[in-house]
């Protein structure tokens, strides 16, 4: 099972020194914070990144105080390609505002205070590390060390590229019909896993421990499985997905643990009341024993954009106290037009750093949006894959949000059949 091919181009160490009559916001409504402006990065044929800019102080060509870093530009190998096929540089721009994020009326509502770019030579990218730009510069394009002009807005940033391959995985179907999943490797598919989904509403704790609870800021996140919550009315409970191994053995599962049951006087599930699924991984000789490896919340996210909200900790046993929960992933995606669930450190910093070595790219997913046929494409970082059983879990998670969509349904619409037990469930 060997990797595709990837690289990560990484824009980090964001500050911005302005001259002394230009570091008021712009604009009404504007909070004089430390990041009263932001920036754009495009790179050819990619969407654009979006950075908030913190102020600096600091004499000079001296390195800021404190800094942002960018989600950064994921480049798969027809992605370098492309990108490297003139044989010379491509522009990373940049584009800095003052002011608040965002758009009215479809203009940016920020104001525009100067641009710039960074030549950034993509060819080996994929096989050596590479920096294009450490320090300041000058809005406009030209270096610090080549204007000292007090008057000019500078721009700190490091941008570099390093290797980053990832295992591309993709099911071969929606997940609640039970497909086969594919690796990709170029134009070649090699089937490495069957999914198994059931949903079957009488189910409990499928031989989970029965005494196994799990704590997280003395809120109890977990109750114990044998005491699973009833609620009265309508809800979506039971669903699991089963990921087996082309021998058929059990090597991850997707269990939802928590019903999705909408809030009272409403036909959707809340963010006060999510709905959750346990990662599992088996546990033991027995193949029907699991141990849980994450937790996700998922919910209906009220606001001008009709959101999917989920919520995703891996599972910490400790030895001595209660088992706890280390969150790495929340966001919301659009619900209309899905999206993608990611998992990066970049993103996370403070709930990976602090536990693990883990760094960078840990795994993405995408996911349709509400009511579109979904065979979600799963990319994991190479470094986090030491065996088949490891990317199971990925794909088990993958499965689990992508079934969180259809979980978190308004319940005014009817799901489709695969999600009943039985056919009187369906009609009902």
């Amino acid at each position: 099972m060997d990797p595709c091919p990837f690289a990560r181009l990484i824009v980090e160490s964001l500050a911005l020194k302005l001259p002394h009559q230009a570091t008021r916001p712009a604009g009404t409504g504007v909070h004089p914070s430390a990041t009263p402006c932001f920036c754009k990065l495009r790179i050819k044929s990619f969407p654009s990144q979006t950075a908030l800019l913190p102020l600096c102080s600091s004499p000079g060509d001296s390195p800021p105080e404190s800094a942002t870093s960018s989600a950064g530009f994921n480049l798969d190998s027809t992605a370098l390609r492309r990108l490297s096929a003139a044989g010379k540089p491509v522009a990373l721009r940049v584009s800095v505002y003052t002011g608040r994020m965002g758009r009215t009326c479809g203009v940016t509502s920020g104001k525009l205070l100067g641009r710039l770019h960074v030549s950034v030579d993509l060819s080996g990218a994929e096989s050596r590390p590479g920096v294009f730009q450490s320090g300041w510069l000058k809005l406009g394009g030209e270096s610090a060390s080549k204007s000292s002009s007090s008057t000019s807005a500078r721009l700190h940033l490091v941008v570099r590229s390093e290797p980053d391959p990832r295992f591309v995985f993709q099911f071969g179907g929606e997940p609640e019909c039970s497909p086969v999943v594919f690796q990709i490797q170029g134009n070649i598919r090699q089937p490495v896993f069957s999914c198994k989904f059931s949903a079957d509403r009488n189910s409990r704790s499928r031989s989970l421990p029965s005494d196994y609870t799990i704590n997280n800021n003395n809120r109890g996140w977990m109750r114990t499985f044998s005491g699973e919550r009833e609620r009265p009315g309508r809800e979506r409970k039971g669903w699991m997905v089963t990921i087996h191994d082309l021998s058929g053995s059990p090597v991850a599962a997707a269990s939802m643990v928590t019903p999705f049951v909408p809030s009272p006087g409403s036909d959707r599930v809340s963010r006060s009341n999510p709905g959750a699924w346990l990662i599992l991984r088996p546990h033991g000789f027995s193949v029907s024993t699991w141990k849980p490896w994450g937790r996700l919340e998922a919910w209906r996210e009220r606001g001008p954009v009709d959101g999917l909200g989920y919520k995703f900790e891996l599972v910490a046993e400790n030895v001595n106290g209660p088992t706890t929960g280390i969150p790495i992933a929340e966001a919301t995606m659009s619900v209309r037009k899905g999206g993608q669930f990611c998992i990066d450190s970049r993103l996370t910093a403070a709930a990976l750093t602090s536990r693990s070595p883990v760094r960078g790219f840990v795994m993405g997913s995408t996911v349709e949006g509400e009511g579109k046929v979904s065979k979600p494409v799963v990319q994991v970082g190479a470094q986090h894959v030491t065996c088949m059983a490891d990317a199971a879990l990925f794909i088990a998670l993958s499965a689990a949000i992508d079934l969180s969509m259809d979980a978190c349904r308004l319940f005014s619409h009817k799901l489709r059949k695969e999600f009943f037990h039985d056919e009187q469930d369906f009609l009902s």
